[in-house]
């Protein structure tokens, strides 16, 4: 496992996964996204460009890498705009996954595959990696077709289904819920916030210690990897206005057939995460660990701006 190639590395998760990995001894690993580098490069890493929509430059990289692991974090996973652009959907979350299948062709390299909750329907209590898969949105169905693709690989493969990932970087350059509710909510904007949607919060720092314990324990497979409490999109705007002292009275009950959004949302997706736990020791931090850490990163920010 030293040789690790990680695409989407200028996103939340690739930023978390590459100052993770820079602090791992004998671990050798090159970053790579599309277009330029959009963040601060630690001194030992090493940032390519790569489109993984294209298989020539696939094909290319990986034979002159050669990785032991690739962990995939390039998606496109705005909801509503897959639902708009459904051919660069596919062509980012299917064709890009494909290509890189095909890339690797016959060597052992284990293949970390990222992919959503939005998989399922939302009408089941809880929800195990073997449950009914009925996806409602096109986001959803792309990446439950991007996971069929890895049925008849002979290389090992984990597929790690996560939850509303949220996190803070320097440079961040898309939002998440917290970011979102904090930011609004410290201006003194009024707020809708739906109340009838329930998610298992995911901090990106525990998604990218479960990309590399996946491959250091050799768990191949499914899993589900999410935060470890089950709340209400309310209720995780309420935690974060109690955490910050925000006003809640700014915060405006909503049921999701009144938000009018273009992609359905499945209602509820309380991801069992018993396999994971069992597997690779995961051990997700509770939405309020999360917020004091991303409050403490969140002061340094603003010390070094």
């Amino acid at each position: 496992m030293n040789k690790i190639l990680i695409t989407g590395a200028n996103g939340l998760l690739g930023q978390k996964l590459v100052s993770l990995l820079s602090k791992q001894q004998e671990v050798n690993f090159l970053a790579t996204a599309k277009g330029v580098c959009r963040f601060s490069l630690p001194d030992n890493v090493a940032y390519r460009t790569l489109d993984i929509t294209n298989a020539d430059a696939c094909k290319n990289l990986l034979n002159e890498f050669q990785p032991d692991a690739l962990i995939h974090a390039a998606a496109m996973t705005q909801v509503d705009a897959c639902e708009d652009e459904r051919e660069m959907c596919d062509l980012i979350n299917i064709t890009g996954v494909s290509n890189l299948i095909k890339a690797i062709g016959n060597r052992n390299t284990h293949f970390v595959h990222i992919s959503t909750d939005f998989i399922y329907e939302g009408d089941e209590e809880e929800y195990f990696e073997d449950s009914k898969v009925n996806p409602l949105s096109y986001y959803g169905r792309s990446k439950w077709k991007s996971e069929q693709l890895f049925e008849h690989v002979s290389f090992p493969y984990s597929i790690l289904r996560t939850v509303l990932v949220y996190g803070v970087l320097q440079d961040l350059s898309r939002s998440n819920i917290v970011l979102w509710a904090k930011a609004a909510l410290e201006k003194g904007e009024k707020i809708n916030v739906v109340d009838d949607q329930y998610r298992c919060p995911t901090l990106a720092e525990d998604l990218a210690y479960a990309c590399l314990q996946v491959i250091q324990e050799n768990a191949t497979g499914v899993y589900h990897v999410s935060g470890k409490d089950f709340l209400s999109i309310l209720d995780i705007v309420f935690e974060i206005a109690d955490y910050w002292g925000f006003d809640k009275s700014l915060i405006n009950s909503i049921s999701t057939d009144r938000l009018n959004q273009k992609a359905r949302r499945p209602l509820k997706t309380n991801l069992n995460l018993s396999k994971a736990k069992q597997g690779f020791n995961y051990q997700p931090k509770s939405f309020l660990e999360g917020l004091k850490l991303l409050d403490g990163q969140i002061k340094k920010i603003k010390l070094k701006e």
